[in-house]
């Protein structure tokens, strides 16, 4: 069985500016769309590639106020701080109720934060125990460059290694492994269909899979709407909650099999305070993404965000000013809910309005109401965030991902 061993990092400090209040106006202007809050890179992005468009009933999916591809929030919250992430969403995992987000159900490349999903699918059918060896199947399609947990062929590794490997090395020979085992008889593609399956049980409705690893492959989407989802549905399992937070584990030796030591490369652990887990990801389509839970007084919330770019902040530090932004709100904030696998499908039934559509009498104010940038023409106070910037160890040629 393998051992566990976390150690401890220096926390750094994140410091946010506190919002202004704000009186709105004495009369409410209905917006339908609300452009996201964006900041520009500092080197433009290569082309996106084309997503196939949202079917309207699936985008509201969890609420009408999720329907947008522009800006989801509570009325009367401050503004969403500004991120390069082109789609994103924050939700209470306790709860379900989602707090806020931008495009939720546009379709975006998933990169490594699919390893969730492979995760979500297999890891109540295989047992962690049970000890498996390593193909050449494997490992034959696999860029040396890209993100690997270092198992060989012929070695011999538990299940339970193997997703340790995945979740603190990314490691695509990890997944390659896990889902073919996983897949049965129909091995690695049945390990894929087993996702999609999973995807559709947990109805994540944007999300296809085309190779268990999250590297691109032909008609791979998700969307920020189901990773959280996807994000609810491995955080309620105990030991993915403890894969997800070991910092440090020993790969034990085995005949024909040296053991060593992997660690966790790529997390807001020790950083953001309250972390209990993350999983980035990184292609050159997909840009940077990234998927984590955090915990404050009793609220657990998830961030998700895709198409992230590394300056100004990276995916780390918009994780961090998202989670800011969403613990800031009051616990029953909300646009819309996270849908549960057996629920009645009742999408249409109204929420809470989004800024810009507030419904109340004239000369009604809030002194959290923050007006947006269509013609209103109050000043806000941005949200000033102070992370760590993404960061990936060596050279990775333009395949590759995290």
């Amino acid at each position: 069985m393998t051992t566990f061993r976390v150690t401890a990092v220096t926390l750094s400090a994140l410091l946010v500016l506190p919002a202004v209040a704000v009186v709105p106006p004495t009369r409410a202007a209905a917006a339908p769309y609300i452009p996201c809050p964006a900041v520009k890179p500092p080197a433009p992005p290569p082309a996106a590639p084309s997503t196939p468009p949202v079917d309207p009933a699936e985008g509201a999916v969890g609420g009408q106020a999720l329907a947008t591809s522009g800006l989801a929030t509570p009325a009367g919250a401050p503004m969403a701080p500004a991120v390069t992430a082109t789609s994103w969403l924050v939700a209470d995992l306790n709860s379900g109720e989602v707090l806020g987000g931008c495009g939720p159900h546009e379709h975006r490349t998933p990169a490594s934060v699919q390893k969730l999903l492979l995760a979500a699918a297999l890891m109540p059918r295989l047992d962690p125990a049970q000890v498996v060896e390593v193909t050449r199947a494997d490992l034959h399609d696999l860029d040396p460059a890209s993100s690997l947990m270092g198992v060989a062929e012929g070695g011999r590794y538990s299940i339970e290694s193997l997703w340790l490997g995945l979740l603190l090395r990314s490691g695509n020979d990890a997944a390659n492994v896990l889902a073919r085992v996983g897949g049965g008889n129909a091995g690695r593609q049945g390990g894929v269909q087993a996702m999609n399956d999973e995807a559709r049980r947990l109805r994540a409705n944007q999300t296809h899979a085309a190779t268990p690893s999250g590297l691109d492959g032909p008609g791979q989407y998700t969307s920020a709407y189901d990773l959280a989802l996807i994000a609810r549905a491995t955080f309620a399992r105990e030991d993915f909650r403890r894969y997800i937070a070991t910092t440090v584990a020993q790969i034990p030796a085995r005949p024909g099999t040296p053991g060593f030591e992997i660690t966790h490369d790529n997390t807001l652990l020790g950083i953001y305070p309250g972390t209990l887990g993350g999983k980035t990801g990184f292609t050159d389509l997909a840009r940077q993404t990234y998927v984590g839970v955090a915990e404050r007084d009793g609220r657990r919330l998830a961030v998700t965000l895709l198409g992230a770019e590394t300056a100004p902040l990276g995916s780390f530090g918009e994780a961090a000013a998202l989670l800011n932004w969403g613990f800031a709100l009051p616990p029953d904030a909300s646009v819309g809910r996270l849908v549960t696998p057996g629920e009645e499908k009742k999408y249409d039934q109204p929420v809470v309005p989004v800024k810009g559509e507030l419904h109340g009498r004239a000369g009604e104010s809030s002194s959290f109401w923050l007006p947006t940038a269509l013609g209103l023409g109050a000043a806000l106070v941005a949200v000033l965030i102070l992370a760590a910037p993404w960061r990936r160890r060596g050279a990775r040629r333009g395949a590759s991902q995290r």
